[in-house]
């Protein structure tokens, strides 16, 4: 177990907020929570420095709630991803500390003195969409870095058909320690992004757009060929990978 691990579970036994068996089993380091339908990673945290994070769509309330519940158990901040309002409005009755995010699909169940509570942002992450048919996709990736631990500004609708509105807020992006740009459509605005400032950008391309947009190929073949050094690309629609990429490259960025 972690030292800082190790420290918040003492914290929140100290609190009462745990059992002296509860402190005891946790000790114990049970690498997988078997919970029947689903065989829970409690150790992922230690091997890839953050805990398992789940995706909800085609799971159902039952197996969400038995993975949340081993999650919570191994003192870990629950993220889930891809939750329907059908099962947000059924999870919020077992976990009413869970906050749910409608346009990102997220459920997040925050701990008092879980492992996500640091005292100092784990670095600085941009998220800049082209446009407003893009938010979804932004804000998995907000909510995202958030549970990581970093701190997020979020710069919207700045894209291509409006040149003049991304140079006009280049100064909410001084000092991130990596962009998300996501876009749809024909994909230009990383490039555009990666021309303008000096930190890894991560482009993700969306599935708005036209038919020729053939659901976002055309955007993520046009990201792919990027002119800009400094663009990486992770797949259609996924805000969520390139937040966990950014977030991992803004702690890294912030060690001491």
């Amino acid at each position: 177990m972690e030292p800082n691990d190790l420290r918040n579970l003492a914290e929140r036994l100290l609190r009462g907020d745990l059992s002296v068996d509860d402190f005891t089993q946790r000790l114990a380091h049970r690498p997988i929570a078997d919970v029947g339908v689903a065989q829970v990673d409690l150790d992922r945290a230690r091997r890839c420095g953050y805990p398992e994070v789940v995706f909800g769509q085609g799971k159902s309330v039952e197996a969400l709630q038995r993975i949340f519940q081993a999650l919570i158990a191994a003192g870990v901040d629950v993220l889930a991803t891809r939750i329907s309002t059908e099962q947000a409005s059924q999870l919020a009755v077992s976990f009413p500390a869970g906050v749910y995010n409608p346009v990102g699909r997220t459920f997040r169940i925050p701990l008092a003195g879980g492992p996500a509570k640091l005292t100092a942002p784990q670095g600085h992450v941009a998220i800049v969409t082209a446009g407003t048919s893009d938010l979804p996709v932004a804000e998995e990736a907000r909510e995202t870095a958030l549970w990581m631990g970093a701190q997020v500004t979020l710069v919207q609708d700045v894209g291509v058909a409006g040149p003049h509105r991304l140079p006009a807020r280049l100064g909410e992006l001084a000092g991130a320690d990596a962009i998300i740009v996501v876009a749809g459509m024909e994909g230009a605005l990383p490039s555009v992004v990666g021309g303008y400032v000096n930190c890894p950008v991560i482009a993700v391309p969306t599935s708005v757009g036209y038919g020729a947009n053939l659901g976002g190929i055309a955007a993520l073949l046009s990201m792919l060929n990027s002119c800009a050094a400094n663009v990486a690309v992770v797949n259609i629609d996924a805000g969520f990978k390139a937040a966990y990429v950014a977030g991992m490259i803004a702690r890294r960025a912030n060690r001491p």
